[in-house]
């Protein structure tokens, strides 16, 4: 055969296999959704959700968390891998055998301390699951419970990822490593969006959330009276304007179209009224759209803390995220995923609750799976007319509105049962086409 042509047949063969993952139509997702709303079902996902939250757990210390998912998977019938990850479980539902697909909630809940009254309030001080980390473990659990229930349908694996320390812990980095998703040739997610109607889902291709980091200075003077400065060497003021001086990178050295953030969310020094103190510990972060930027950015960061502390006569060290609190890349939505995940989103939930919007600088360490393999991320509404204002996440008055969870696990369900019937057909084709030609 001429070589060229091999090539162009070869083209237009991967052009068809391209188009039809991303236009394919879905074969279950309005099954999967009733079910998901059956009155047993949703009980059952209320209980799980309610449980995790009672006992909030910080990155990499989700034991009772990765139990009750433990617990559930073992009543279910589904296979796992555990410990991934320190306290992650991996799941496999399906044939056992290639495609494999992944869907992935992360596990874990922040430092706060709750403040809504309920029955099923945080029973542990300080700890609250104010991200929705709790819906998203229970949304994967009936996402798990469905697909277990048509497990002979599917053409292929699903593989659950229960991933721990989203949170800025990069637990994302830990299953890569593990290996686990080495042969996943997708990979879907999901965040409750307070301010989303419920039922709605939005994203968009491409880049969709910011790549992150975490900084930290200590700024060292000398010590001495408040009431004989000259004496001592100030490192709350050399603090001070390394603050302001931080925020002009953004309005002063950053194409205003290209978006980036410094935020200092971090300022200690001094515990005296009349007493200047040695040292000052200030910290924050910084998030940029592209990888180029945010090294820009962070170099920035470094040259302007010690520079400022130069000229106030004081020293500087300055500490960047670390294997405890990785850089967390941007958040970058596969294109051909996203038309996929338009024409399945449009058949579960239908095509007016499908929505675009902008990039947001939040970050998310799904992104480092996207670096890897080909990934899709969006948000699900859960807000209704009894809840106009809600409360955002991470804040210790949110609060999940129960109804999303049938949304979440039948999206879950519909997304990868349908993306593997449709690989599979494909590569069916791409393989009688091939012996077709030969």
């Amino acid at each position: 055969m001429n070589l060229s042509k091999w090539v162009f047949q070869i083209f237009i063969i991967f052009t068809l296999f391209n188009l039809q993952i991303s236009t394919g139509v879905s074969q279950f997702s309005n099954n999967f959704l009733k079910i998901a709303k059956q009155d047993e079902f949703f009980s059952w996902m209320v209980g799980i959700r309610r449980k995790i939250h009672e006992h909030p757990e910080l990155g990499y210390q989700e034991f009772e968390t990765s139990q009750v998912i433990r617990q559930e998977l073992d009543k279910l019938g589904v296979g796992y891998n555990h410990p991934v990850a320190v306290t992650g479980v991996v799941g496999f539902v399906g044939s056992g055998q290639p495609p494999f697909v992944a869907i992935r909630a992360d596990m874990d809940a922040l430092p706060l301390q709750e403040m809504v009254e309920w029955e099923h309030k945080s029973k542990i001080p300080g700890k609250m699951h104010a991200c929705g980390h709790d819906a998203h473990v229970t949304m994967l659990l009936g996402a798990a419970k469905i697909l277990k229930d048509h497990s002979h349908l599917l053409k292929g694996t699903v593989v659950l990822v229960f991933q721990p320390a989203e949170e800025g812990g990069g637990g994302a980095i830990q299953v890569v490593d593990s290996g686990v998703l080495r042969n996943v040739k997708a990979i879907f997610g999901l965040h409750v969006s307070p301010g989303l109607p419920l039922g709605q889902v939005s994203s968009k291709p491409g880049t969709l959330l910011a790549g992150s980091g975490f900084f930290e200075a200590v700024i060292t003077g000398k010590g001495g009276h408040a009431a004989i400065p000259q004496h001592a060497i100030d490192p709350i003021l050399a603090a001070s304007n390394v603050v302001v001086s931080l925020q002009h990178l953004v309005s002063r050295e950053v194409n205003p179209l290209d978006s980036q953030v410094v935020t200092v969310a971090k300022f200690q020094g001094g515990g005296a009224f009349n007493v200047i103190p040695d040292s000052v510990t200030i910290g924050g972060t910084f998030r940029a759209f592209s990888k180029e930027s945010f090294m820009q950015l962070k170099q920035r960061i470094e040259e302007v803390i010690i520079g400022q502390a130069t000229v106030h006569r004081c020293n500087a060290t300055v500490e960047f995220s670390t294997k405890d609190r990785p850089f967390i890349p941007v958040t970058i939505n596969d294109n051909n995923l996203h038309k996929y995940f338009q024409n399945v989103a449009g058949d579960v939930l239908g095509p007016s609750n499908v929505k675009s919007m902008l990039p947001l600088m939040g970050s998310e360490d799904f992104s480092v799976y996207q670096e890897v393999i080909p990934g899709y991320f969006y948000f699900l509404g859960m807000k209704t007319e009894s809840n106009k204002k809600p409360t955002s996440v991470h804040s210790p008055f949110f609060e999940i509105n129960e109804d999303i969870l049938p949304f979440g696990a039948a999206m879950h369900a519909s997304l990868v049962a349908n993306y593997l019937t449709e690989i599979q057909d494909s590569e069916t084709q791409l393989n009688e086409k091939h012996h077709n030609e030969l």
